[in-house]
């Protein structure tokens, strides 16, 4: 793999601070430097990659415009096989407009397969900073060995991103998001550092809620490092919605505006995150659940586990709830498990890994009580993919999960309530960027007697890093002792092996 060069992350600090960077320092000083939010790509296929800017000289603006006239304004985007962009095998342009926030959503195509390339934009005589970007092996082949990183949960004012600095030094070839990119809350003036103004209900305040935590130089720089796989959870919307409803009442909405604001959510999300137009928002629903390719080695099966789903039962919480086992009920909806399970049945490469928000394994506590937002909450649902994937012979199914704030390695089990019964899958739990705070460094398996099946636990921050080959998937799971103060040193704090055709964790 090409190494992350310095010069990405010098440019990421520079843009951050507000420095114009372009080829002749200080030539156009007149004109507001745009790139202040950095440069991003994502969904990866063989011959091409999606590429991602916005303009926005004064990101905080209230308008949510970033400092951005009421004009279109034509964006170039040049691919390289080196950073110095002494030759181009790509290049293009497209209109960044007024009416979506100045977002860019370029594809890249062309490309050759299983390979590494550099890219930047050109705007009102200024030039972004430079990303990295890799596209997938050619389907049929295996490719290199990928190191995957995958991450959660990112609250701006629980502490500074530096686990996504971290990241970005290992320099993975892909790196996973499965949510709470971005947190929807009010300034906590008592916080590490604070949101800007009251929770967010409008287009403008996501725009510019997106813009806060965009221009955080260390989210820039694992933006810049590799291509992105996204999928949300609640946050980028609001905590613990489940379809068409509402946790509780706080904003007080009404019907209309709650659908308002889930419509601009979506509209915010895509605009902000490097997403093919195939996965644009559509009016109040967003269609991302979508599947990734990755050669012969892996495919990524990226689900939505909030837009569909069916309320949570008993009131949600941590309940003992007879009404979570009901065969009607869905985490995914109909459609989803439908097209999941169709997906798995392909067999396409050696790992079929399943990109999504909330605990899978089986968590109870002593008493039976049980997370009914989390896959607990929805056990027929949980059944009838892990029988699926059983029946349709499907080899590797690794399923990886964020949320919880906290590291965890599971083995899936046939009967969770037999711990003789057969391991038939493996979770992976990343902790948080951020939420939580800096976390207790506690290894103690939470309710360990009652669920044997789970294997690991760790009360940090962090993320995970994957080593992904035609053998075994590597995890490390990585950990920073604080994100209160900016800078920590990442540690790996456990390790595990899973083998090509056996289930589940083996020490690593």
């Amino acid at each position: 793999m090409t190494r992350l060069s310095r010069r990405i992350f010098v440019l990421s600090g520079l843009v951050a601070a507000g420095v114009a960077v372009t080829p002749r320092q200080g030539a156009h000083a007149a004109v507001p430097y745009p790139f202040k939010l950095g440069v991003a790509s994502g969904d990866p296929a063989p011959d091409s990659v999606v590429l991602w800017t916005r303009l926005a000289p004064s990101p905080l603006n209230a308008d949510g415009q970033g400092g951005m006239a009421n004009a279109d304004v034509t964006v170039e985007w040049q691919v390289s096989a080196t950073d110095r962009f002494t030759s181009l095998v790509a290049s293009g342009s497209v209109v960044a407009r007024y009416a979506d926030a100045h977002s860019v959503h370029a594809i890249a195509g062309g490309l050759a397969a299983d390979s590494d390339y550099y890219y930047r934009f050109r705007a009102q005589g200024q030039i972004s900073p430079v990303g990295r970007t890799r596209t997938a092996p050619a389907p049929g082949s295996f490719g290199r060995d990928l190191v995957m990183a995958f991450a959660s949960c990112a609250h701006y004012e629980a502490g500074y991103y530096t686990a996504y600095r971290r990241m970005a030094e290992d320099n993975p070839g892909l790196i996973l998001h499965l949510g709470d990119y971005i947190y929807e809350g009010g300034v906590n003036t008592s916080a590490v550092r604070q949101h800007v103004g009251a929770e967010i209900v409008s287009l403008a305040d996501y725009r510019r809620r997106y813009a806060l935590y965009k221009s955080d130089p260390d989210l820039q720089a694992a933006h810049a490092a590799a291509p992105w796989l996204v999928v949300p959870d609640d946050h980028e919307v609001e905590n613990n919605y489940a379809n068409m409803v509402r946790n509780d009442s706080s904003p007080t909405l009404t019907a209309a505006q709650w659908t308002a604001r889930r419509t601009a959510a979506y509209r915010a999300y895509y605009e902000n995150m490097p997403l093919r137009p195939a996965s644009a928002a559509n009016g109040n629903s967003i269609p991302l659940y979508r599947r990734v390719r990755w050669g012969q080695l892996a495919t990524f099966h990226m689900l939505d586990t909030r837009q569909f789903r069916d309320d949570q039962a008993c009131g949600d919480g941590w309940k003992v709830c007879a009404d979570a086992d009901l065969a009607s009920r869905s985490l995914t909806g109909a459609t989803q498990e439908a097209w999941l399970l169709d997906g798995l049945a392909q067999r396409y490469g050696t790992w079929d890994i399943l990109g999504q928000q909330v605990f899978f394994a089986r968590q109870f506590d002593a008493a039976g009580a049980a997370s009914m937002d989390a896959w607990d909450g929805y056990r027929a649902s949980r059944s009838r993919i892990q029988t699926g994937w059983q029946q349709r012979g499907v080899r590797n199914p690794l399923v990886l999960t964020g949320d919880v704030h906290k590291s965890w390695a599971n083995d899936l089990k046939a009967d969770y309530a037999n711990p003789s019964s057969a391991t038939i899958g493996t979770e992976l739990v990343c902790t948080s960027i951020t939420s939580a705070g800096n976390g207790t460094g506690s290894t103690t398996i939470p309710n360990a007697a009652t669920n044997p099946h789970l294997r690991f636990h760790s009360d940090r921050r962090g993320y995970v890093r994957t080593t992904i080959s035609r053998s075994q998937v590597r995890a490390d799971f990585r950990a920073l002792n604080t994100v209160t103060e900016h800078g920590a040193a990442a540690s790996t704090v456990g390790s595990f092996v899973i083998l090509d055709g056996q289930p589940g964790l083996q020490a690593g």
